[in-house]
């Protein structure tokens, strides 16, 4: 036993609070008791002024002048008194409606109020009244507790991190965005009592200190630690049969117990370069480059396309008319010939698939991006604004699903969409620019998902599983986890040499890799800061129009982003992989070695010990490549 004394929730029953705010509640209804009869009063006294008008008027002659009728009827001082009483009961009704939609309808669709809720007093009061409950891994064993109560040596009770940086992204602070924890034991507006039931002495039932088992693995999550130390970048695991997360890191982090001093956040947040707040596996965008081939090659499929051939040439592909050249990354000295969709995505061909993005079109590929999770937008306006996506998680409440709610990855498939539009689309660039990691794991797992399902993912262990969407037919799925495997174990494979060692490990995996540039602003290296340029606008007389401050960018060189998406065993997938490195160059050199560390490490944890189907355990290297398809995908037996 440790020199810290372990404290567990007594009883995993949810606790009841009393809700010490009678009068404060008593004092509320009386004011809207008053309010209301005020309202009440001057709708009467306006109805009962129009009937004393009505009758003074009737007993008015008809022959007098107009003039004369308006003065014999209401003054203008009662006719200036009834306007005040309309103004007055119509700014009431406002104040009341204000009220209203704060305390009924913000806390469901207001983003901020979501975000700030957590610090309102009687919700901080509240959740804040008895010891939360105690975050488990997915082994619910409690020495590997993610989140627990130690005592220190002076008697203090404190809520202490074993892995503190490891999972500051999914835990979060009392700062900032949201995060697990507070979704998991604070109190949301939603589920206080109405000022009159507090009155009656109704209280708070709610989960503050009943432990929570998440679907992480901790020796998993260490690992991806471990894997992006020193780099910048992400990793994604998820488990594409059950949807089950297994790995959400970002880095860099940072550490749960030093952000509660509020210079060091303050320190935190003016860093632009690093973004140590962010989670780039959920909040950040990323050109995906050849990875998106993955989302290309399921929308050919769904759309019958899957056995056309194109032409990589020396002179490279032409989408229209004076548009830019698409080359390999090669160059012109990189020539394929006339190949079908599974050699182009072993080797990873621009030009087939950015043929391909053309045959599609707009609307096939937007039909197959919004069964993998992708919102499509007509303008680019729309597709950059950013929105939230809490609607694909599996979770028990909306504060949960909130708290992890990545951002939603988007393309473009409006009308002003050009061929070199969706050339630029069909391999990665261009309108297709808006994707996260956790995205790419969403897009990898559909195919790895032996129904060809894509799931909800879910957080909290208990969780039946959810589906999200039927993406395609259990026999698409099995040939496209087919061609996967060219990437990772065919002739030409871009991830051939990285996955050597894993295959004669005797695991089949399926990847792909992925390169993206992206220019990046300058920053300061000492504070992290974006470096800016006064600039001066001026008329043709020399006169100032506006001032502002630019951004200045580093066009010289342009950051050259890593990915992988990885899948494993084969057989029957158990994991589903997305890594980006931030200027890690070729997805092959830095990306795809990550993913590979991982496989071998979730090996080892015993996440290959499958049985298929028909109760007979599969054997590595049992189940060979297809080759191309043609008119119809063929079931991997």
């Amino acid at each position: 036993m440790s020199l810290l004394l372990f404290f567990q929730s007594p009883t995993p029953s949810p606790s009841v609070v009393n809700v010490p705010e009678r009068t404060p509640a008593l004092l509320t209804i009386i004011y809207l008791s008053g309010l209301l009869a005020i309202v009440l009063w001057l709708l009467i006294s306006l109805f009962l002024n129009r009937r004393r008008s009505g009758s003074v008027a009737a007993a008015i002659p008809e022959d007098l002048p107009k003039e004369v009728k308006r003065r014999l009827g209401s003054t203008s001082t009662n006719r200036g008194l009834r306007a005040l009483r309309w103004i007055f009961m119509l700014l009431a009704i406002a104040v009341f409606g204000f009220h209203i939609y704060w305390t009924h309808y913000a806390p469901e669709t207001n983003e901020k109020f979501q975000e700030l809720s957590y610090k309102d007093l009687r919700n901080r009061r509240l959740s804040e009244s008895t010891l939360r409950g105690w975050i488990l891994d997915r082994s619910g064993k409690l020495e590997n507790a993610l989140a627990l109560y130690r005592r220190d040596s002076s008697g203090n009770i404190y809520r202490d991190y074993p892995l503190d940086k490891a999972v500051a992204h999914i835990f979060g602070s009392d700062r900032g965005d949201p995060g697990l924890e507070r979704a998991l034991f604070g109190v949301q507006s939603g589920a206080l009592p109405e000022a009159l039931e507090v009155v009656k002495g109704k209280s708070v039932l709610f989960n503050a200190n009943k432990d929570v088992r998440l679907t992480l693995d901790r020796d998993l999550q260490l690992a991806a630690v471990d894997q992006l130390k020193g780099k910048h970048g992400a990793v994604v695991v998820l488990n594409p049969q059950t949807g089950e997360v297994l790995a959400l890191y970002s880095e860099p982090s940072y550490s749960l117990k030093e952000v509660d001093d509020e210079a060091t956040w303050i320190k935190l947040e003016a860093n632009q370069r690093d973004k140590p707040l962010v989670s780039r596996a959920l909040g950040a965008y990323y050109i995906p480059g050849s990875t998106f081939k993955t989302v290309t090659m399921t929308a050919a499929f769904l759309a019958g396309e899957q056995a056309t051939e194109f032409t990589c040439s020396g002179g490279g592909y032409y989408a229209a008319p004076g548009a830019n050249v698409i080359f390999d990354d090669g160059g012109p000295g990189e020539v394929h010939g006339r190949i079908g969709i599974d050699t182009a995505f072993e080797v990873s061909c621009n030009q087939y698939f950015a043929q391909m993005g053309v045959k599609l079109g707009p609307e096939r590929l937007k039909a197959a991006a919004q069964l993998l999770g992708i919102g499509t937008y007509d303008t680019p306006a729309e597709a950059l604004r950013g929105r939230k996506e809490p609607e694909i998680w599996n979770a028990s409440t909306d504060a949960v699903k909130r708290a992890l709610a990545p951002r939603e990855a988007t393309i473009v498939t409006g009308k002003q969409v050009t061929r070199y539009d969706l050339a630029l689309m069909g391999y990665g660039q261009g309108y297709a620019g808006q994707m996260t990691p956790f995205q790419m794991a969403l897009a990898a797992a559909a195919i790895a998902n032996m129904d060809g399902r894509l799931m909800k993912p879910k957080i909290e262990f208990d969780r039946p599983p959810e589906v999200f969407k039927q993406v395609m037919s259990p026999q698409t799925a099995a040939t496209l986890r087919g061609i996967m495997g060219l990437v990772t174990g065919g002739p030409s494979g871009t991830a051939r040499g990285v996955f050597g060692p894993v295959k004669a490990a005797g695991i089949n995996t399926g990847g792909k890799t992925g390169t993206a540039q992206k220019i990046e602003p300058l920053y300061n290296p000492k504070t992290g800061e974006i470096i800016t340029r006064h600039r001066v606008e001026k008329d043709n007389k020399g006169n100032i129009i506006r001032e502002y401050e630019e951004t200045v960018m580093d066009t010289e060189h342009p950051r050259i982003d890593a990915w992988f998406l990885c899948i494993a065993p084969l057989e029957r997938p158990q994991i589903a992989i997305a890594v980006i490195v931030e200027g890690g160059g070729y997805g092959s050199k830095s990306a795809a070695p990550i993913a590979a560390a991982l496989v071998f490490k979730a090996r080892d944890l015993g996440y290959f010990k499958v049985v298929n189907q028909a109760g007979q355990g599969v054997q590595p290297g049992q189940q060979g490549n297809p080759r191309r398809p043609r008119a119809a995908p063929t079931p991997i037996r």
